[in-house]
């Protein structure tokens, strides 16, 4: 049976990258503190225990799924911004866009009992249109222990340039076994699934992907945290969740207003800082503008 491979939390970006590459997953053990997974649990639970099962056999009838995280918990906040991922993803993403931005934040608790889910990958969330490019990088936080017993995530080291037909065998999937704080990192390519809780303790993870700024978001951000909200988090964490430009031309707004009242082309910074002008802020035009030229050069050479 295939093994997932485990770094130290201060490993070698470029090694982790190089597995994630060639395997599609691999876990960082111990990377958060039990008082930081404590104070995460103590903002969230509240919000776990209102949340329904879900009502098919893939979101998981014995597994409860809740979002709207950057709203609700600051150590998920945290968390969403977490620098060895970042730069993880800056060194998985930026190689297919210009900004990459959040795709989902969600708390999977798989409850005794629950069944195996059915085996996929994540990039299926487009169809299978991408399978030309890796257009997200994903992360399963342990909140309590996963082990096999209560369905910690299955998955198919290898698989991912494997096709969108192929199903893997019982042979080629392992589990992702770790400790509370570590925190599984794999491709939307890779083959995997949740697994079953065997146990009599709930299985608690926090599911937080990062995807291509040109591809839409599963979780719809704006409407999770709408300007009014998001106006109070930082300009990093606003530009992460969807309020900047996705790449040239890509994401500006037209604010309402009278005629001649507000700008015609805006960037989304403006809707959670309207004290910057409707044009944009500078690192966003100089950005904007670069890439301009870039594509522009393309064209006419």
């Amino acid at each position: 049976m295939p093994k997932l491979a485990h770094y130290a939390k201060d490993a070698p970006t470029d090694e982790i990258l190089a597995t994630v590459r060639s395997d599609g997953a691999c876990i960082l053990d111990d990377v958060l503190e039990p008082g930081f997974v404590a104070e995460l649990r103590g903002e969230t639970d509240i919000h776990m225990e209102a949340t329904e099962n879900g009502r098919d056999t893939f979101t998981g009838k014995l597994t409860t799924r809740t979002g709207g995280l950057v709203v609700r918990s600051e150590k998920c906040r945290e968390l969403i911004q977490h620098p060895r991922i970042l730069e993880c993803c800056d060194g998985f993403l930026l190689e297919f866009c210009e900004r990459y931005q959040l795709h989902l934040g969600q708390i999977i608790r798989i409850r005794p009992g629950e069944t195996e889910q059915m085996i996929h990958r994540d990039r299926w969330a487009w169809g299978t249109h991408l399978a030309h490019v890796e257009p997200q990088l994903n992360t399963i936080w342990a909140l309590t222990d996963f082990t096999a017993e209560n369905g910690a995530t299955r998955v198919a080291p290898g698989s991912p340039p494997w096709d969108d037909s192929r199903k893997p065998e019982p042979g080629e999937i392992t589990q992702a076994e770790m400790k509370a704080g570590s925190v599984l990192l794999y491709t939307g390519s890779v083959f995997h699934g949740g697994g079953a809780n065997a146990s009599e303790a709930d299985r608690i993870g926090l599911n937080i992907t990062y995807t291509l700024g040109w591809l839409r978001q599963e979780e719809n951000q704006y409407l999770s945290a709408p300007p009014e909200l998001a106006k109070e988090f930082d300009s990093e964490l606003q530009r992460l969740i969807g309020y900047s430009m996705g790449q040239y031309a890509l994401g500006y707004y037209t604010p309402p207003g009278a005629p001649g009242q507000t700008a015609g082309i805006t960037d989304p910074q403006f809707a959670v800082n309207p004290e910057m002008t409707q044009a944009g802020d500078p690192g966003e035009i100089e950005l904007l503008a670069n890439l301009s030229q870039d594509v522009g050069a393309k064209f006419d050479g």
